[in-house]
């Protein structure tokens, strides 16, 4: 007879875990829930994106000059005797980049929605200002051995990802003088990352300087709107970058870092200072200007982006993680209080149990689309262990005991809301609750008869110390 009990009791350990590793179906839908709507805030960007403007490349300020080379071609016999000579020419642009550049600029947040779904924006209200070298002819490059330029008038290039993203034409000064902004940028091919950004043609004062080989100064103001993302393409010799914003959570990236950074809860303070012996961009600039060169050109650049601080997709799929985690440990302490208190508990009532810690993370999702992440959790969490509380209070037979398991439901919600807060030390803090768990367990049971309990289940179970 004691035989057959040890064998009930382990059979019942048998169906718990069978109970536990079931609960993994309803865990992974909902899994593949979370990344359906994770997918559907990213197709909502992307509408947002198409609709207003994308995450934004800021390329320039550059002065291109477009130039026409002419030479001729010489074709010879079998005998290598000159039989006809023919002449070629092709459209080329050279492109003049900044001594400096200093950019002062302030990113305003703003949240646009789509439907449940919200995206960052901003509005950049940008200033530049530097020096353009003087310009030597001797400077542009023949490609072909013998041939002729022919250089045409110069224009001050500006381009970005999404043009649409200008609020209104950017004001310019050249040497001075105002210039007036035109569509688009002649002398590069087409299909080009530069030919879709804007150009201004040189006023005469600038004109006359560039002419006379003198430093070409500009300042120029804008306002650009994009999405999440500012990238800054640096072209000078010394490129310097003084951002400030509003949003308080930022994500730095590119090539470049910033030198100096400053984030409180009321925005961000950053600066950069990038030099052209580090940077690629230039000759990456010149290669992409290749007709042959297929699809979008890398360019090395320092960013910045606006950043969701709780990003709910991500952190109800870092908890659902824990899930099966959280279902073992429900039945496991519903198991030893059915020991202990000479209870019998029925496998549908342990199903049950593990059911409502499964559905708290669909709650928890559903929750966190319409209201912040953390009031979610605790409404969810507040949810799941009230009803715990009353069901164990029904099935333990008494008020006393419902109470402790909701108390110790509630301690691992608790633990897990710290697990999803500290990203960096979730591993530490996870292994500290298994094995502080496992530690009261092993502790709290070290004089129990096993053996004794599982054969006489109406005894009182042995007292532990």
């Amino acid at each position: 007879m004691k035989f057959l009990f040890a064998q009930s009791s382990l059979a019942k350990v048998v169906v718990l875990g069978l109970l536990t590793l079931l609960a993994g179906l309803p865990l992974a839908h909902i899994s593949g829930l979370i990344a359906e709507r994770g997918q559907s805030r990213q197709q909502a960007a992307h509408e947002l994106a198409v609709r207003h403007a994308g995450p934004q490349v800021v390329t320039g300020p550059m002065l291109v000059i477009p130039y026409t080379e002419r030479w001729v071609e010489e074709q010879q016999d079998e005998k290598g005797l000159v039989k006809a000579r023919i002449n070629r020419s092709k459209q080329r642009a050279h492109f003049v980049f900044p001594e400096r550049s200093d950019l002062k600029g302030t990113l305003k947040a703003q949240e646009r929605y789509l439907g449940i779904f919200n995206v960052l924006f901003y509005d950049l209200q940008g200033a530049f200002s530097g020096r353009f070298p003087a310009f030597d002819p001797a400077s542009v490059p023949h490609s072909e051995k013998g041939s002729t330029l022919e250089l045409q008038a110069p224009v001050l290039a500006l381009a970005m990802s999404d043009v649409r993203g200008l609020q209104g034409a950017p004001t310019l000064r050249l040497a001075g003088s105002a210039a007036r902004w035109l569509p688009r940028v002649p002398g590069v091919p087409q299909e080009s990352w530069v030919a879709g950004g804007i150009h201004a043609p040189l006023p005469a004062a600038a004109q006359q300087a560039f002419d006379a080989r003198q430093p070409l100064p500009f300042d120029l103001q804008m306002v650009l709107v994009g999405q999440e993302r500012l990238s800054i393409v640096p072209l000078a010799d010394e490129n310097t970058a003084h951002l400030t914003s509003d949003w308080p959570h930022p994500s730095f990236g590119g090539e470049f870092l910033a030198t100096r950074r400053e984030i409180t809860e009321r925005g961000f303070d950053a600066q950069w200072a990038v030099s052209s012996l580090a940077s690629s961009a230039r000759t990456q600039l010149v290669q992409g200007m290749q007709p042959r060169r297929e699809g979008p050109v890398d360019l090395d650049s320092f960013d910045v982006s606006l950043i969701e601080p709780l990003n709910v997709y991500a952190l109800t799929a870092r908890a659902v993680k824990y899930g099966l985690l959280f279902v073992g440990l429900a039945l496991m302490a519903a198991f030893m209080f059915e020991l202990f208190a000479r209870l019998r508990l029925h496998p549908v009532q342990y199903g049950l149990v593990g059911l409502s810690i499964t559905l708290f993370f669909l709650l928890l999702l559903a929750l966190s689309e319409k209201i912040a992440f953390g009031l979610a959790y605790a409404a969810a969490a507040g949810a799941s262990t009230l009803l715990l509380t009353v069901y164990f209070a029904a099935v333990l037979r008494g008020w006393k005991r419902g109470l402790g398991l909701g108390a110790y439901t509630g301690v691992l919600y608790a633990a897990l809301y710290g697990l999803l807060s500290s990203e960096d030390n979730a591993l530490l803090l996870g292994a500290l609750l298994l094995f502080g768990l496992l530690g009261v367990l092993m502790l709290g049971t070290r004089r129990v008869d096993w053996y004794a309990l599982s054969a006489r289940p109406q005894q009182p179970a042995a007292a532990a110390s």
